[in-house]
């Protein structure tokens, strides 16, 4: 009978105990493997299974598909030649037959596969650092996979970091278990970033890439201030406070409108806390930014005049057809409502979803004062009539003669009154156009007769009348006549310019002879 040569190594321990301590070994740098990466033991398994294909695959003649198992008790491996069950076998290292599978297990059916072991020979350097290239290469996308799921669930919460260090174009910010890029367009225009400085940031995006998984982080975006919130404020996390929305401009100022789901809860007490303390941690946290707290209320108009504090409003009137909200202020606060550059309205704006329009108290009390008058000369001036349709018969001489109309009969009148009274006026037909008016028709027809002049009234009036004429006629000569020194020109009152610069006298003998028979 053969015996088992035993021996004994330093510490005194026997064959058994040494294949014992090393399969324990095994198990422990597994677990303490998965302790690092933080991953599941089970991964590790995986991951050194699969290295341990590979390399048997390398540095072996085992040929077909090839499978690894470990006892994840005892830390032993066995390897398995696997072969699929069908009717007709076309390649014996990777099919067997029905029959012959039947033989080894009666229960199998086409398409099962039967695992055989097999005992390959030791593998070499090369097989080893295979399976160690394989072996980090699958711990490595497992440790992607989890963060991946980790972060992808909490995508649009806030994370913390520190600055790692400065690229071209962003900064790269470490999380603990991974790195995330914090981009220069969501980085706040007037905050200044130094390595080593702890943020809290807005996870923002989180994709899958080449290298792993690519996070995305914000200090800009609108959601890192509700965040803020829901962390100081507990009313907010619980529900009792609602955020019903924001309006930011990052690092200058932000808008918030909250409103209480619970009665008898001040929701913008809420929010600002204790002598200010719950706001004031926000502001610290966002480098001293402006908030403004303001109560949601369902009137739009009472919602707008409060997105406008701290501004006092007077009126505010609603046109839900432009979607415009006219608002009128005090004189002394249009400045305060409009803000600087326009910001105190244009978060208004942004936090409404209405088009605001400013104006100042004294503005619209001219337009009201102003409004009656307006509507008084409205109210007086005349219609104008619709003018008939010219017929065949009118002429359109007809209608300049209307427009001169007036004048006319002014010129008319004193020869009318000068005229005989037994003179008969001359009656036209109605034109169907424009109507016609002449110096008879201007005078009155029904007043009473007028009384006779004597003849000593009648020179009376033409002396006065000659002398008028005398004096327009001496003021024109003066302007118009060329006199001679040596001669006397009598200047008559019609008078024309020739060619050649000469005055003509048209009716200066009727003047004089008219003067002659007056004087007579």
């Amino acid at each position: 009978m053969a015996l088992r040569p035993s021996w004994k190594d330093r510490a005194g321990r026997g064959v058994g105990e040494v294949e014992a301590g090393v399969k324990s070994e095994f198990s422990i740098a597994i677990k303490q493997l998965a302790a690092e990466k933080n991953l599941p033991p089970e991964v590790v398994y995986q991951a050194m299974e699969a290295a341990l294909v590979s390399a048997y695959k390398k540095d072996s003649d085992i040929a077909g598909n090839v499978a690894v198992q470990i006892d994840r008790e005892t830390g032993e491996h066995h390897v398995y030649l696997e072969r699929a069950v069908v009717q007709e076998v076309t390649d014996d290292k990777i099919e067997i037959g029905l029959p012959e599978a039947r033989k080894r297990k009666p229960d199998v059916m086409p398409g099962d596969v039967l695992l055989d072991e097999v005992h390959p020979s030791q593998a070499g350097r090369i097989a080893a650092q295979t399976a160690k290239q394989v072996v980090l290469q699958r711990l490595r996308e497992a440790e992607r996979e989890m963060v991946f799921e980790e972060f992808s669930n909490r995508e649009g919460d806030i994370v913390s970091g520190v600055v790692q260090r400065a690229e071209a174009k962003h900064l790269v910010v470490d999380l603990g278990k991974t790195e995330a890029i914090f981009p220069a367009q969501e980085q706040v225009r007037n905050e200044n970033y130094r390595v080593g400085q702890r943020l809290k940031l807005y996870l923002l995006e989180v994709h899958r890439s080449i290298k792993g998984p690519q996070l995305i982080l914000s200090r800009t975006h609108k959601n890192l201030l509700r965040r803020l919130f829901e962390l100081e404020v507990p009313e907010i996390y619980r529900g009792v406070v609602e955020i019903k929305s924001i309006a930011r401009e990052a690092g200058f100022r932000s808008k918030v409108a909250v409103a209480a789901r619970q009665e008898g809860v001040d929701p913008v007490g809420s929010c600002v806390g204790l002598r200010g303390i719950r706001i004031q941690n926000i502001v610290n946290e966002l480098n001293g930014e402006r908030i403004d707290v303001i109560q949601w209320d369902p009137d739009p108009g009472r919602f707008v005049g409060n997105a406008l504090s701290p501004a006092q409003v007077l009126t505010v009137r609603i046109s839900e057809e432009d979607n415009t909200a006219s608002v009128i202020v005090p004189d002394r606060q249009l400045s305060l409502a409009i803000g600087k550059e326009g910001q105190n309205a244009r978060l208004a704006a942004k936090l409404t979803g209405w088009r605001i329009d400013i104006k100042p108290e004294s503005a619209m009390q001219e337009v009201l004062a102003a409004a009656p008058a307006q509507a008084e000369v409205a109210r007086k001036a005349p219609r104008k009539a619709k003018t008939p349709a010219r017929e065949e018969g009118a002429q359109p001489w007809q209608e300049a003669i209307q427009e001169d109309g007036k004048e006319a009969a002014l010129a008319e009148a004193p020869a009318a009154e000068a005229a005989p009274t037994e003179a008969a006026a001359v009656v036209e037909p109605e034109a169907a156009g424009p109507r016609i008016r002449f110096a008879e028709e201007v005078a009155p027809k029904d007043g009473p007769a007028k009384k006779k002049k004597s003849k000593k009234e009648e020179k009376t009036e033409r002396e006065t009348e000659a002398e008028g004429k005398a004096k327009k006629t001496s003021k024109r000569a003066k302007r118009l006549a060329v006199v001679d020194e040596d001669e006397d020109i009598d200047v008559d009152t019609d008078f024309s310019w020739s060619g050649d610069g000469d005055a003509e006298s048209d009716g200066g003998e009727s003047d004089a002879n008219s003067d002659g028979e007056a004087d007579a």
